[in-house]
């Protein structure tokens, strides 16, 4: 089972980047997460250039497809998701050659220096996640607040509880993935 893991943040020291090392670490057997960082070159989404994809959004798209799973690790920008994470669920939801994001098994994370966690940009991350016709984990969720306390200084998850509820709802995608596999067309 092949989860292509996508971080919704651009910085190379992301909690949400260390989140997704602390799946890839983690992943139940059976399970290969391929952390990916395609994102910071992807460009703004314009009609103007599907003709002519860029090649940075075909190789994104070609990662998708081949994926049987993806592991979104977002984090909250004014209550929100980041642009650049909604800027390639545009592409991807393009249907230009296939929409790669219809039927795809989605589970969804995020990590946040704040107290209050991701909760609201999963939230939208899920309402794009629907329009695009993917199949988002129901549950459970995890939402990683006051990252910085959950991680070392060189980006290792060291929250005994954190790590507990990612090994619980990587178990969950897993099954999710199964489930969602078999009732494909």
């Amino acid at each position: 089972m092949n989860v292509l893991g996508i971080c919704g943040s651009l910085r190379r020291d992301s909690y949400n980047r260390s989140l997704l090392r602390a799946a890839a670490e983690r992943a139940p057997a059976g399970m290969t997460i391929h952390p990916d960082d395609r994102l910071s070159a992807i460009p703004l989404f314009n009609e103007d250039l599907e003709h002519d994809t860029p090649a940075a959004v075909r190789d994104l798209r070609r990662a998708v497809a081949a994926a049987d799973g993806l592991l979104i690790a977002t984090p909250e920008y004014n209550q929100s998701i980041p642009g650049v994470l909604k800027n390639a669920i545009d592409w991807l939801s393009r249907p230009a050659p296939e929409e790669v994001l219809v039927g795809k098994p989605v589970a969804v994370i995020g990590a946040s220096g704040g107290r209050w966690g991701t909760r609201l940009a999963q939230n939208a991350l899920r309402q794009a996640l629907f329009a695009t016709e993917s199949v988002p984990l129901p549950s459970p969720a995890l939402f990683v607040r006051e990252a910085q306390n959950a991680f070392d200084a060189d980006g290792g998850l060291i929250d005994i509880a954190i790590g507990q509820s990612l090994d619980a709802l990587l178990v969950e995608f897993a099954r999710w993935i199964e489930i969602t596999h078999r009732h494909r067309p």
